[in-house]
């Protein structure tokens, strides 16, 4: 009697076998996630990752991104990340179709690799590594229960097509599941949004002088003087936003000072409040752009906490740290003395949003944001530029950034179709600590025309133009420079942002009918 024999079980398809891996690889990052929220958020492995690519990204293609994708940077950058982890998985799931084994030595190499990168990051402890090394090892257990089990159980016995297709999605179920747990306790361990909702600015004794009409012009589409909260630019380093609360804030000013200094939010909220109109600046704006925006900022004096801090002679630089490892030096010059450098708390009369620095961050008026502006700022050490570098200034930014000379044409929009006749030009420009004095506007080639300008509100904000023009039919190019306080004209050589800030003469082409 002759015994047929079973044939093997087949390994899936390279369509089910990427699928498979894809869903170990969430696994990874759901599970990775979840215990994350127990070590410290930004041990997350998906973050872990993010701040790692951030931090390498070359120069050119960082000011790419933020002039293709602006303030949506970050999402662009999470979408990249995905669509290359999948890409990743993929391979890996073709590897373990042919060899099971293979396929978890390479997955658990990465998340070996991730968990090292974790360990390395600012701030972090030998516990940064456990949410990658346990993301992987649940990762490699999917992937046994996907790959290896079926091909271990007797001839004719493994998976069916729909059996494995099953499991599949029961494992993609579980890393979602396991990611959306992570999100659901992090925000009961940490909750930011109910640590802000309970905060209440600060009195301020000596409240910032109001907007007058006069200040904030009615012309449709043009900057409001004072920028909303919720359009204020965004832009930083941090994929994830820091997770901090009042009771957790400290700060430590520290270095070349006669006395070190701890701060708790309440000792903060002990000393005077003050309250600023500042115009901020991004060294990323390219000539027109919208990374500038001016709010009122409530907090207490930073000149004051560093004279009881005692500067030592020598000191010319503020290494400031966020909680998150970023850092920026700011000339201690610009500091001292200075009435409108600030810890800052509030914006615009409200607690500071997360994504804007809560609980408290740094305001220094005239220097560009990458040198000025720290958020989640937890650590003050003075220093000198020749002894220390920031993060921006390891990878080739100046050192000492003072806001060049801006204008911008905010009406009519670029490309816009007119109607002949009298027509209304209007903007903004900005020269943060020198004022703006004048604005011209030149159409075409013609000469240039006084722009009427709104009054000014101070030497720290922007301030706002318009020009009448008696617009005839034909397709135009509208253009328009700024003086600033010192009687400098705004330079018309056309420069990125990198290595100082962007210069040039910012123009709009129209069309009048």
């Amino acid at each position: 009697m002759v015994r047929r024999i079973a044939p093997s079980p087949r390994p899936p398809g390279r369509i089910a076998a990427a699928s498979a891996a894809m869903a170990a690889a969430a696994t990874v990052i759901g599970v990775g996630h979840l215990v994350a929220v127990f070590v410290d958020p930004a041990a997350s492995p998906f973050f872990v990752l993010g701040d790692t690519v951030v931090d390498h990204t070359p120069k050119w293609l960082k000011d790419s991104a933020i002039r293709w994708f602006g303030t949506n940077d970050k999402l662009a950058l999470a979408i990249t990340m995905v669509a290359v982890m999948a890409a990743a998985a993929a391979l890996i799931g073709l590897l373990a179709r042919r060899s099971p084994a293979a396929g978890a030595a390479v997955l658990g190499a990465l998340g070996v690799a991730v968990a090292v990168l974790a360990v390395r990051r600012p701030g972090a402890g030998p516990d940064f590594a456990l949410p990658a090394l346990a993301g992987t090892g649940a990762g490699i257990a999917a992937l046994c229960v996907l790959f290896v089990v079926p091909a271990a159980r007797r001839p004719g016995d493994g998976l069916t097509r729909r059996g494995f297709l099953l499991a599949v999605a029961g494992v993609t179920a579980g890393a979602i599941a396991a990611g959306a747990a992570g999100r659901v306790i992090g925000a009961r361990l940490r909750d930011i949004g109910a640590d802000r909702a309970a905060f209440v600015p600060p009195r301020v004794a000596d409240p910032a002088p109001p907007v007058l009409p006069d200040m904030d012009l009615p012309v449709p589409g043009l900057t409001r003087f004072v920028t909303p909260t919720a359009e204020f630019y965004r832009i930083d380093t941090a994929l994830q936003l820091p997770s901090l609360t009042r009771a957790q804030w400290r700060l430590r000013v520290h270095g070349m000072v006669d006395r070190e200094i701890v701060l708790d939010f309440d000792t903060l909220s002990a000393r005077r409040a003050v309250e600023s109109l500042i115009t901020l600046t991004c060294v990323s704006n390219e000539v027109g752009g919208t990374l500038a925006g001016t709010a009122t900022w409530t907090g207490y004096r930073l000149a004051d906490l560093l004279a009881e801090a005692g500067p030592a002679p020598g000191a010319d630089m503020i290494l400031s740290r966020s909680v998150d490892g970023f850092t920026a030096g700011t000339p201690l010059a610009a500091v001292l003395g200075n009435p409108d450098a600030l810890l800052a708390v509030a914006m615009n009369g409200a607690a500071l949003p997360v994504a804007h620095g809560y609980p408290v961050r740094m305001i220094v008026p005239g220097l560009y944001g990458y040198v000025s502006a720290t958020k989640w700022v937890v650590d003050l050490e003075l220093t000198r530029f020749d002894l220390a570098r920031a993060y921006w200034t390891e990878r080739g930014w100046s050192e000492r950034a003072p806001i060049k000379t801006a204008s911008r044409i905010d009406v009519p929009a670029a490309f816009a179709t007119l109607a002949a006749g009298p027509v209304t030009v209007a903007g903004v420009a900005w020269a943060q600590g020198r004022g703006i004095t004048a604005v011209d506007v030149q159409v075409d080639d013609g000469p240039w025309q006084p722009a009427t300008l709104a009054t000014a509100y101070s030497l720290d904000t922007w301030r706002q133009w318009t020009w009448r023009w008696e617009a005839t039919p034909g397709t135009h190019t509208l253009r328009v420079r700024a003086v600033d306080g010192a009687g400098v004209v705004q330079t018309e050589a056309r420069t990125t942002p990198f290595p100082d800030g962007a210069t040039g003469r910012h123009t709009r082409v129209v069309t009048v009918r």
